[in-house]
């Protein structure tokens, strides 16, 4: 089991990366749909007010403990190559806290975090998700 992790920005890239992944025999854990919220045209406080009254922090951490790896969606943003935004930076901390593998659609974003990425040991598949194996070995399974 796969969960994806990304920014709500890149939100159309879900069905194809879906499908993809589920032709290859993987089952994708996503985050909770928000497509009724305008989270490009929301303000700081109103993008909080989703997370807390969806739950969405818990609600994604709670499938990645589930997974046997993360996909961290971090495409190219207007301005913002190779994002990844701090709800993914967690995730990929709870990830990494779990033996969970982390993999990259993209290499790592220059980051005041980007040691802290590093550290964590993604493994990086250039937008080939072919690169994900079939079978994922976790440090714990």
């Amino acid at each position: 089991m796969i969960t994806i992790c990304m920014s709500m920005s890149l939100r159309h890239r879900l069905p194809e990366i879906c499908r993809i992944l589920e032709q290859a025999g993987h089952e994708v854990l996503t985050p909770v749909d928000t497509r009724e919220f305008d989270y490009e045209g929301a303000n700081d406080h109103q993008r909080a007010d989703l997370k807390r009254d969806k739950d969405l922090i818990r609600t994604h951490y709670e499938k990645i403990k589930l997974s046997d790896a993360i996909l961290v969606l971090n495409e190219d943003l207007p301005g913002k190559p190779r994002y990844i935004g701090g709800n993914s930076f967690l995730e990929m901390g709870f990830a990494h806290i779990l033996d969970i593998p982390i993999y990259l659609m993209q290499d790592l974003p220059e980051s005041p975090y980007r040691s802290e990425m590093l550290a964590m040991d993604p493994i990086v598949i250039d937008g080939e998700l072919s690169r994900i194996p079939a079978t994922i070995q976790t440090a714990v399974g």
